[in-house]
């Protein structure tokens, strides 16, 4: 998310390495660069021009911090900015009063509400809480299936609507069994329309009215840029919305709506949807989003994301093999299995200080590794052969009948006569996994982070 934000202001950012101090002129000539870099990131005008306005006013009436140049000192300016302008402090669900509490889901059709529900409710039990599900649009197709599958998938209660029931009831009743099963947290998961009209609204507002819930998301797709911002700040005037769920985040490159919905309706984005599996939700950290538009990373989402994926006492064997120089290839396969947890190894990258420009030079570097290779290096530290396409990372571990097959990336036919001759012939595979297992102990945690650390050093250098 953010990439072509984050890329402009880091042009913006350059601009000022030059210069010896912070000029009404370079810095209304930054400004100007950073203005239409948010405005093509689809933040809403006027929150741009009030971003711009005080950024303007604080560069300009700042003195250089000793030890900072100039660019630094506009970083900082941006950084503090851009965090009020993304809510300030992390929102956090209100869930006091009444028990079970209720969370109440709203949206247009095809945001993202049902998943959302499922995927908040996954974070609520991580959490120690005892959430409950309740499916209540009765209007779109298997709607009520989708977040009983879900829930099923969960392994977590929820309500048995049916589509005949009225939402309002469905409701009441569900939170009557809520209180019984002893639940903490009730989460509804109401209709939607493909756009805003009366009586969407209204059966919102009697929901509303039944349960009293302590927490009203509007959830929306980040996609849609302004579009959703609008739509939020009806929803807003009509229901007083608590706070946004923006879905999609992972796709969405621009980022406009998480950088307008705040300032536009008053209501902070409270989580994220960072990918299609039910644990890829986020808490949204302002301070943190601010430092990924930076370019400065997010150590602590990384850390949390390793927290969530990796158990503790399997972390902490994992280190005493380190110490006494007894790793080997079948816990090569664990650690790439858990790398795989923590998402794409381009979206742990981005969170990682520094290195967010540097995907494609990780890809390249020799040692490294790269997305699309880490399933061949775990076959290979499994002992067996490798049949892949013939491209740069794969040709970089494998030659011809030598660990594997290569073969042009769409000759189905060829890959077809190399798994038969493979099948047919298990001296061949059998020697082909010898070598790639001989092969593969050249790829140690020491040498990644060689790598890595050459490549900081040259991008250092790089920035002066």
């Amino acid at each position: 998310m953010f990439e072509s934000l984050s890329d402009r202001l880091s042009s913006v950012f350059r601009s000022f390495r030059g210069a010896g101090t912070l000029t009404e002129e370079n810095v209304k000539a930054g400004l100007r660069e950073v203005r239409l870099a948010l405005l093509e990131a689809d933040v809403n005008f006027k929150v741009v021009g009030d971003f711009v306005s005080s950024v303007r006013e604080k560069c300009l009436g700042r003195e250089i911090t000793k030890g900072m140049s100039p660019a630094q000192e506009v970083v900082s300016v941006v950084n503090e900015e851009l965090i009020k302008l993304l809510g300030g402090e992390t929102a956090k669900l209100n869930l006091q009063g009444q028990v079970p509490a209720v969370i109440m889901m709203v949206g247009l059709q095809g945001s993202g509400k049902t998943t959302s529900a499922a995927k908040i409710a996954n974070y609520l039990r991580r959490n120690k809480m005892r959430p409950y599900l309740v499916p209540a649009d009765v209007y779109r197709p298997a709607a009520i299936d989708q977040l009983v599958v879900l829930a099923k998938e969960l392994g977590m209660p929820y309500y048995p609507s049916t589509v005949d029931m009225n939402p309002v009831d469905i409701a009441r009743k569900a939170f009557e069994q809520a209180k019984a099963e002893q639940a903490t947290v009730m989460i509804l998961d109401t209709a939607g329309r493909l756009h805003v009209d009366e009586v969407l609204m209204q059966e919102l507002s009697d929901l509303k009215a039944a349960v009293h819930p302590q927490e009203i998301l509007f959830v929306a797709d980040a996609m849609t840029g302004q579009d959703a911002v609008n739509v939020a700040q009806t929803f807003n005037e009509k229901l007083g919305i608590t706070g946004v769920v923006l879905t999609k985040m992972d796709g969405d490159a621009r980022g406009g709506a998480a950088l307008s919905i705040k300032a536009v309706t008053g209501a902070p984005v409270k989580f994220v949807g960072m990918g299609e599996k039910l644990s890829e939700l986020e808490v949204f950290h302002p301070d943190r989003i601010a430092g990924r538009i930076l370019g400065m990373g997010d150590i602590l989402t990384l850390a949390e994301k390793a927290r969530d994926a990796i158990k503790q006492e399997e972390a902490e064997e994992f280190a005493k093999k380190l110490k006494k120089a007894t790793f080997d290839l079948e816990d090569f396969r664990k650690q790439m299995r858990n790398v795989k947890k923590l998402g794409s190894l381009e979206s742990i990258l981005k969170l990682i200080p520094g290195l967010g420009g540097l995907r494609e030079k990780l890809a390249a570097a020799n040692g490294a590794l790269p997305e699309k290779g880490m399933a061949q290096m775990e076959a290979m530290a499994a002992g067996l052969p490798c049949l892949v396409s013939n491209v740069r990372g794969n040709a970089d571990l494998i030659g011809p009948m030598d660990g594997g097959m290569l073969r042009a990336p769409m000759d189905a036919e060829g890959f077809a006569q190399d798994l038969h001759f493979l099948l047919e012939h298990p001296e061949v595979r059998r020697e082909m996994g010898e070598r790639n297992r001989r092969v593969i102990r050249d790829y140690s945690l020491n040498a990644v982070l060689e790598q890595m650390a050459a490549l900081y050093r040259e991008e250092l250098e790089a920035k002066g």
